[in-house]
């Protein structure tokens, strides 16, 4: 599926399905219906899941965005019941109650959650999702470090680069959820030069440094004063540069949320001060928006438009700063 399209740039708005137009489809389908589940929601769910075969890397952004779209309802739960034995509808249902419980910041039945997890990966051996799922249960359930370590590996060693098993990794690690900045900065040392320029997880050092970006604002006073000071220089600064000459290059991305990551190269530039040159990241987006980075302080779409137009200002040689 085409990254970029051909049409004229639209106005910005949040489209959680990217560039996924068969999974725009589906959800669109399932919002206009409520929260009722009904036999024909869980056949879209089911056949547009079993289409995406061995591709792992949409199937876990097609999954993430349903399960997000029906956390709500009961398209889940009447799925499992339907095909008790089924490894999509196993994982599935496991991926919407992690949805609940990352909202709710609790699990309503971790143990069951995970023997679905487990009977999944039974059923399907060589999907990674069921594992990724299991690092976000260790998110909320707060799980030792050798046994993340043991899950990482499961997921990882499936689908190497698997995007969603970085971020909730990441996520573990994060001092937000009882890990410690050291934690992440050795992470993220770790990862950094295995990692392929054009894989699915590219933006997990992009996204390490504006989730600390965004921590320093959030302590307000020095910290926050001097938090652009960030990107000034080191590691950080060398990644900024990477992601800017690359990221935006038609074809360079061709993972599912490869619009997720423009995102955070877009805010990242215009956090650095270099809202000009963003201006190339926006145009690839064509005016997809997604909530984060954007939502932290103030509705995603005014902040995203915000710093468009500073893009553009600074394009034409106006004052281009964040």
């Amino acid at each position: 599926m085409p990254l970029f399209s051909s049409r004229t740039s639209r106005r910005p708005r949040i489209v959680p399905a990217l560039d996924d137009a068969e999974l725009a489809r589906v959800v669109g389908r399932l919002s206009k219906r409520g929260g009722n589940a009904r036999t024909a929601d869980v056949t879209l769910v089911a056949s547009l899941l079993e289409e995406t075969g061995d591709d792992w890397d949409r199937r876990s952004h097609r999954t993430s965005v349903l399960a997000e779209a029906t956390a709500d309802a009961e398209i889940a739960a009447a799925w499992l019941g339907r095909e008790p034995q089924s490894a999509d509808a196993l994982v599935f249902h496991a991926w919407v109650e992690l949805a609940r419980g990352l909202r709710d910041g609790h699990l309503e039945d971790a143990g069951q959650l995970v023997t679905r997890c487990y009977r999944s990966a039974e059923l399907n051996p060589d999907d990674p999702l069921p594992w990724v799922v299991l690092l976000g249960v260790a998110r909320i359930e707060r799980y030792g470090q050798n046994d993340v370590n043991a899950v990482w590996r499961e997921a990882t060693g499936r689908d190497r680069w698997h995007r969603e098993a970085y971020l909730q990794m990441l996520a573990y690690l994060s001092p937000e959820e009882g890990g410690s900045s050291a934690a992440v900065l050795d992470f993220v040392d770790v990862v950094r030069t295995r990692i392929p320029a054009n894989a699915p997880c590219a933006a997990v050092e992009l996204t390490a440094a504006v989730r600390q970006y965004q921590g320093l604002l959030a302590q307000g006073g020095v910290r926050a004063m001097t938090a652009g000071q960030l990107w000034d220089g080191g590691q950080i600064a060398a990644a900024l540069e990477q992601a800017a000459a690359l990221w935006a290059k038609q074809g360079f991305f061709q993972h599912a949320a490869a619009q997720a990551d423009l995102n955070v190269l877009a805010y990242a530039l215009c956090a650095a001060g270099r809202a000009a040159d963003a201006h190339p990241v926006f145009q690839a987006l064509e005016g997809v928006v997604t909530p984060w980075p954007w939502n932290v302080d103030g509705p995603a779409v005014q902040r995203f438009e915000q710093h468009l137009a500073k893009a553009e200002r600074g394009r034409q040689g106006g004052v281009g700063g964040a």
